[in-house]
């Protein structure tokens, strides 16, 4: 089964709560392009991962064990699988991977359970595990709101702007942690943070307008303390605009970035991945994919 990466199109930050994390408005799509989780019956009777990445760990600090483990107090159904994680989703990269393994988990255990879990408990469930964990149960794009587990379906004139395009996702040698990036963020309040109102605004303005293009979609206000923290991050984006005409957005909390294709635009794709490994070197990891089509049972 595809686990796959996500982008944040739309990424407003709009305060802290009292609890502690953030709330937010976002518009999120998976990708064509993740990692890979397959299961089979594990023969100790519990949940076991095997991972392709030995840097990743596979204990219970895991969100796939984690995720087997909540299905299993959820549904009174032991969780006995073995599950096998192909990686090539980066971590510390704002591209969801962990997220993703968790929700992948939950659909594998589901369909093996003799009961399985209706569709709003599987997300609910979900959204226990990680804010962004819901949006990966149906493939495709939705908005998000709350800490990230209010989610929205989009109406089909929206998919459509979205569903297919091609993008161009790269990532530089180091990884942003998410808590230093929410911490930065928090320390440069008030100015940090988009208002709910006008977050709201220019959203909604982008899916009421079915002649805006995509890329007027694009904003992520927690851009600011990686960019002044990592100047390998803008000095990129500038040259990429500067030579190909694109414009370059982080994902989430990032480090990973990303450009949005026209069609019909030859080998500017490669012109680009050239660029990046120019700027970042070759170890940049740089994938051309699309943004996926598929739509989240809420």
């Amino acid at each position: 089964m595809l686990s796959p990466a996500k982008l944040n199109l739309f990424l407003a930050i709009t305060n802290r709560r009292p609890d502690g994390f953030h709330d937010l408005v976002s518009l999120a799509a998976p990708l064509d392009w993740g990692d890979d989780l397959t299961a089979e019956p594990s023969g100790s009777g519990q949940a076991e991962l095997v991972c392709s990445d030995p840097a990743v760990p596979t204990g219970q600090e895991n969100l796939v064990i984690k995720a087997a483990a909540a299905f299993a107090a959820a549904s009174g159904q032991p969780a006995a699988l073995r599950f096998h994680l192909t990686k090539r989703i980066p971590m510390g990269a704002g591209l969801g991977g962990g997220s993703s393994n968790a929700a992948a988990a939950l659909l594998l255990l589901n369909r093996a359970a003799a009961r399985p879990l209706p569709a709003a408990e599987l997300v609910a469930l979900a959204g226990q595990l990680g804010s962004d964990c819901p949006l990966f149960l149906g493939g495709g794009p939705v908005v998000m709101r709350g800490r990230g587990e209010r989610l929205s379906a989009l109406e089909a004139g929206a998919r459509r702007r979205i569903a297919g395009r091609s993008v161009l996702v790269f990532k530089p040698g180091f990884a942003i942690s998410t808590p230093w990036a929410y911490g930065q963020l928090a320390a440069a309040a008030p100015g940090s943070y988009l208002p709910p109102a006008e977050a709201e605004r220019r959203l909604g303005a982008w899916l009421a307008d079915e002649s805006a293009p995509l890329e007027s979609l694009l904003l992520n206000n927690m851009e600011s303390p990686a960019f002044a923290k990592f100047p390998a991050l803008p000095a990129l984006a500038e040259r990429i605009w500067q030579r190909h005409g694109l414009t370059v957005r982080m994902s989430g909390s990032g480090s990973a970035c990303f450009a949005i294709l026209s069609p019909g635009m030859g080998d500017i794709p490669d012109a680009v991945a050239a660029t990046v490994r120019e700027c970042w070197g070759a170890s940049a990891l740089c994938v051309a994919t699309n943004l996926a089509s598929g739509q989240i049972p809420v």
